[in-house]
This record gives structure tokens, sequence and C-alpha cells, in this order.
């Protein structure tokens, strides 16, 4: 009780010496006098000492409450595993959001539907960069590089060859995955802080490249006219065409959740894991740390340049200013917020941080006060997740190994 309130006290006399030019000192230039206005810090003090003391009682509180619920909580299996354990409760439900998602174009206008591939579209990278933070445990911010390779790939290849949607796209996963293999290669033994920094300044230069090479990218100006995905030469209008990639994107989230989730279950997945856990240990048990890094960064890369044809066939129009840094950080933020490792939570976290703004535009100055406070208290509240990734347990059955036996 008393280091609280000596800790209180501290913050509040930090509090009142940083707001003392802003809240105390205002020059008068009616009367050419300087006001004292001692009454404000005193009001400052006495609201950061109350605010920073319960902020303290909170944490004690919630640590002794956590100390308390430790094995009952090792001993609880959470509701996220009780639904996936159980097909009776989790098919119904897949089922209707399944059936609400197909019918969404018929039920919504065409800006609302656009507003949806947005979305799916920052889920389907949620899922693929979850995969080297998520479950390989590598931090990585240059994520937008692969998706502005991919995007690139399908503009320069009809600007300058003719390509069609569908024979780009193949083409765009294979230099996203090229480019993820390129850049996974030599920081193989990089992890953490160093990491994070190589990765920001990978696609950074990836920027720098569409920004001054104007011979080949057509430099700031962009790459316009590019095609929307064709359906056996159909002519459809700006409705149809919305649709039909809104359909595009639910098949291709479909697919990516049933691989990602095939792979976190198999050998690689596991090793992916292992690694995340302890690479030290994981590299002595004969796991090939070099192929097991680079496959999680040629298929997250690759799922990334997928997403990038796609989004260049959306918006027929892409310049090196559709591929900044805030790209990457929403990105990461979907995979933090969501629970690293975690499908549903990623595929949640995607839908909340990107509907959530266009609904709120009425909010539209706060919005990235109202994101940032948000992280912030993720981190500190609950910093697994909304939705955490269930841990596998493998315990030993002492009665089974008496029955065996």
């Amino acid at each position: 009780m008393i280091e609280h309130i000596k800790r209180s006290l501290g913050v509040a006399l930090w509090f009142m010496f940083l707001t003392l030019p802003l809240m105390v000192i205002r020059v008068n230039t009616i009367k050419h006098v300087v006001e004292w206005r001692w009454l404000n810090m005193a009001w400052v003090g006495l609201a950061a000492f109350v605010l920073a003391l319960v902020w303290r009682f909170t944490l004690a509180r919630r640590r002794q409450q956590q100390a308390m619920q430790k094995e009952e909580q090792a001993a609880r299996v959470p509701l996220s595993q009780k639904i996936m354990e159980e097909p009776r409760a989790y098919r119904p439900l897949v089922a209707a959001i399944l059936a609400f998602a197909l019918a969404f174009p018929l039920v919504f206008s065409t800006y609302q539907t656009n507003i949806m591939i947005s979305a799916l579209i920052y889920v389907t990278l949620g899922l693929g960069l979850n995969i080297t933070v998520g479950l390989v445990g590598l931090l990585e911010l240059g994520y937008v590089a692969y998706y502005a390779v991919g995007a690139y790939t399908y503009g320069l290849l009809h600007a300058y060859l003719g390509w069609g949607f569908w024979a780009a796209l193949p083409a765009g996963a294979l230099t996203g995955a090229a480019t993820g293999a390129l850049l996974g290669y030599p920081v193989l033994r990089l992890r953490g802080d160093y990491l994070a920094i190589v990765t920001l300044g990978f696609a950074s230069i990836i920027k720098i490249i569409l920004e001054n090479w104007s011979s080949l990218t057509f430099g700031p100006k962009g790459v316009a006219n590019i095609p929307h995905p064709g359906l056996f030469g159909i002519d459809m209008d700006l409705a149809a065409v919305t649709n039909y990639i809104y359909y595009l994107m639910i098949a291709l989230v479909i697919i990516v959740i049933f691989i990602t989730n095939r792979l976190k279950n198999s050998r690689i997945g596991r090793a992916w894991i292992a690694l995340r856990e302890d690479e030290v240990a994981c590299v002595a048990m004969g796991v090939d740390m070099a192929r097991t890094k680079l496959s999680a960064y040629a298929f997250s890369a690759g799922l990334a340049g997928l997403v990038g044809v796609i989004f260049a066939a959306k918006t027929t129009y892409i310049n090196p200013n559709s591929f900044t840094f805030m790209e990457s950080a929403i990105m990461l933020s979907i995979v933090v917020l969501g629970g690293m490792g975690s499908i549903v939570g990623v595929i949640f976290a995607g839908l909340m941080l990107i509907l959530l703004p266009e609904y709120l535009r009425a909010f539209a100055d706060y919005r990235m006060l109202v994101f940032g406070a948000v992280m912030v208290l993720m981190m500190i509240f609950r910093p697994q997740g909304l939705i955490p990734a269930v841990r596998r347990k493998y315990r030993y059955d002492d009665e089974l190994a008496h029955e065996q036996e």
C-alpha cells in the first residue's frame, strides 16, 4: 500500500513538471503580463495521483487473480478448444457464417461488398503473416514488400506482355515466394529486433526501387488500366465484377484456412512451432533450421504475392504509395490482436480492424488514437490476443500405462 502511494506520488510530480509550461504559464497578450495558474497544476497532480494509484491497484489485483487461477486454468479446457473439439458445436456455426458470406452481395450494396473485399484481403494477408510471426516466431515488419511484388507482377506483365489475370495469378505467387526466399536466406541467423530491422529495410528498398526504376515500373505514376479478373470472356459491369472478386476472395480465404490448418498440424508445421519455442533445442533434435525457415518465408511471401495480384485486379491502378509501412503495421496488428498462431483470431481481428474504421467515419479524427489505445490495452491485459491459439498438450496417463502392462 505505502509503496503504491510513493510511486503514484512520483508519477504525479513528474506529470506536474511536464505540464508546467502548458497548464500553469499563460501569456496575456492584451495586458502584456504572465499569468501563473497554480490551481491547474494542483488539479493535474491530483488527477495523475488518483489515476496512477487506481492503475497500480488494478494491476496488483490482476496479478493476484492470475496467481489464484493459475492451477484452475491449467486444468480447465478453453471455450474455443471445446467448440473446436465438438463437431456438433462448430459445424452449425461454420455453416451459418458461410451462408451469410455467400448471401452478402445479394443483400448489401456494391459499396458494402467492396469494403468486405478489402477486409478479406487483409484477412488473407494476416493469415499469411501468421505463419512467420505466429507459428515460426519471426518478427517481420516488411511483409508489404511481397504484397507489392505480387501486385506489380500482374501490372507489369499486363503492361509489357499483355497477360491476363489468371495467367498472372500463379506468376505473382511464385514471384512473391522467390522474393521471400531471397530475403530469408541471408537472415537465417537473425532473431528479434535485428530481424525486424532487416525486414523493414527490405520493404523500404522495394518501395524505393518501385519509385525510381521508372523505365520498368513507371515510377511514381504507377501502373494503370490493369484489367479486372475475367470469366470466360463474359462482359460484366462494375457491380458484377465486384461480386465476382468478392466470391474469389471467399474461395481464397477458405482455401488458405484449410491449407494453413493442415500445415499447422503437419510435420513442417510442428517444426515451425518447435523453432518458435526454442530454436537451439529444435536444431539439436535434428530439425533443419535453414530449410524450415525458408519454407515459412516462401509460403508466407507467396501468399502475399497472390493477394497482391487480386488487389491490383480490384483497384486497376497501383503505385508505390499503395504499399507503405502502415500496411505492414496493420497486418502485424491483425496477427497480434487476434492471437499469434490462431487462425480464428486472425480472421476476427482482420475483419474488426478493417470494417470498424469504415463504419466509424464520424470519429475519423480519432481513429488512430483509439487504435493505439486498444493495442496498448491489449498488450497489458490480454497479450495472448483476442482468441489465442490452443496449445497442444501431451500428458502421460499412469492408469492407461498400468492397464497396458
